[in-house]
């Protein structure tokens, strides 16, 4: 077990909750790394991406013990279900909240009924609380 700043391997991008791996030349700043890329440095988070987390965690609580909910469900509620064009382009800020909620421990992303990986998951995923 290694000591010191490379002692905790891998953390959440704060953007988008992807897996963060420590790369020995972060050894000196590890602790400051945040972000996965510059791509995640110059985006910020909004209220849109707030209002994407609280509506995937009220959904879920809105489901009967264990149930799941589709990303798309919670951009539609953002979003309004009206309006098909805005909510299909919120889905990759979807899918990020869902990310960072994981990376938090509030919920579990699934594929075909197993708990995935949501660095890696790649095509249709569902949300279910943790």
């Amino acid at each position: 077990m290694t000591t010191g700043a490379g002692a905790e391997r891998e953390k959440a991008c704060v953007c988008c909750g992807r897996r963060i791996v420590w790369r020995k030349k972060w050894e000196r700043d590890w602790e400051s790394v945040r972000y996965c890329s510059e791509k995640c440095r110059r985006t910020r988070l909004d209220e849109t991406d707030l209002a994407l987390e609280e509506a995937i965690v009220s959904l879920l609580h809105g489901r009967a013990g264990g149930g799941t909910i589709c990303p798309s469900e919670a951009a539609r509620a953002v979003a309004g279900d009206d309006d098909a064009e805005a909510w299909r382009a919120m889905m990759e800020r979807t899918r990020r909240a869902a990310r960072r909620l994981v990376a938090s421990g509030k919920v579990v992303m699934m594929q075909q009924g197993r708990v995935v990986d949501p660095s890696s998951a790649r095509g249709p995923v569902r949300i279910r609380l943790k």
